[in-house]
């Protein structure tokens, strides 16, 4: 017997959308075709966060709770209208990967299983130079939400300090991200070693609960500025995507003076469109103003001359130039470097 199916007219186009009452959230028995009305009706925000990106497909074609794949490489059976960018990633490989220039293309993903976008820094037009800093927030066991927000606010007087204009929203999941929109002329090193700096800073101005420490071990009862998400193929989940959780939490932004009171299960599925048609896209105006990372290189520029080199690069890069050991600091005194 054929899969129940109905068609969802988007964007002038007509998408598939099949097992449309698949639950795909147990808590309040939401299905694939609630998430893809939630994007309808979050349409311009969504698409603003992934519009002309490389998107990676991540699928949980049996809802947030079931098994996860990812693909980065879109199927050779789709639409002809699908717009794609191929990518290359550090181990040298190349993958033509979905580039959704449309609200279609989000509603054709969501077919498969995908129920939150992870879209590349970068444009397609331009694909080794992120127009985008990110910076992920993200608590170690043990961190209230409230240290969380304590450290956004540190985060956004960094930024402030250096000449750039964060962007803050929860991250649907544990944490908060802040995205700042930057000129599209440094490469996924310069942005990283930006983000490095800007991390460093944070844990100079808050050590109690701020870290930019990669290995675990290190990291204590802290939040972790993960700085190398903004390494070449690392992705985060966009603005106003849904979060693969029973509650269906949403990546939702939030404005500076919301912080002190912002709370992660507030954000929904059920409750972000409502949200929206109330305070509108807090997102609305990320593109008007691209900032300069200048200020932030000048700090890793005296970083380094105080003897603070690079920091490590996760496992599926190469060594890089200026990279301290590759071991944790616990066996580094009795195992060599890994080359």
């Amino acid at each position: 017997m054929a899969s129940p199916f109905t068609m969802i007219e988007v964007a002038g186009r007509e998408v598939r959308l099949s097992n449309p009452d698949k639950v795909f959230f147990s808590a309040r028995g939401e299905t694939k075709l609630d998430l893809v009305q939630y994007y309808l009706a979050v349409a311009d925000g969504a698409l603003r966060a992934v519009h002309l990106r490389p998107t990676v497909l991540k699928r949980f074609p049996d809802g947030a709770e079931g098994e996860l794949f990812f693909q980065k490489r879109v199927p050779k059976s789709r639409p002809d209208w699908l717009e794609t960018a191929t990518v290359a990633f550090p181990s040298g490989r190349t993958a033509e990967e979905l580039c959704p220039a449309d609200l279609a293309h989000l509603i054709w993903a969501v077919n498969l299983g995908c129920i939150d976008f992870n879209p590349w820094p970068v444009r397609r037009w331009d694909l080794d130079h992120a127009d985008e800093l990110r910076i992920d927030l993200d608590p170690q066991p043990g961190v209230t939400f409230d240290e969380v927000r304590q450290v956004a606010a540190c985060v956004h007087e960094v930024l402030d300090d250096h000449g750039l204009v964060g962007f803050p929203k929860t991250s649907g999941s544990r944490g908060i991200h802040v995205n700042a929109r930057i000129v599209a002329k440094w490469d996924f090193l310069g942005v990283r070693r930006a983000a490095l700096a800007l991390a460093r800073e944070v844990e100079r101005r808050r050590p109690d609960i701020a870290t930019s420490k990669w290995w675990k071990e290190e990291r204590g009862r802290r939040v972790l500025l993960d700085y190398n998400q903004n390494a070449r193929d690392r992705t985060v989940a966009s603005a106003y995507s849904v979060r693969a959780n029973p509650e269906a939490m949403v990546s939702c932004p939030f404005r500076w003076d919301e912080l002190a009171d912002v709370e992660l299960q507030d954000f929904t599925m059920a409750t972000v469109p409502a949200r929206l048609a109330q305070v509108g896209d807090l997102e609305a105006t990320i593109d008007d103003t691209a900032y300069s990372l200048e200020g932030l290189l000048d700090l890793a520029t005296r970083d380094e001359a105080g003897g603070l080199g690079d920091a490590p690069w996760p496992p599926n890069f190469a060594k890089q130039a200026g990279e301290p050991k590759r071991v944790q600091p616990s066996r580094a005194r009795t195992e060599p470097d890994e080359q």
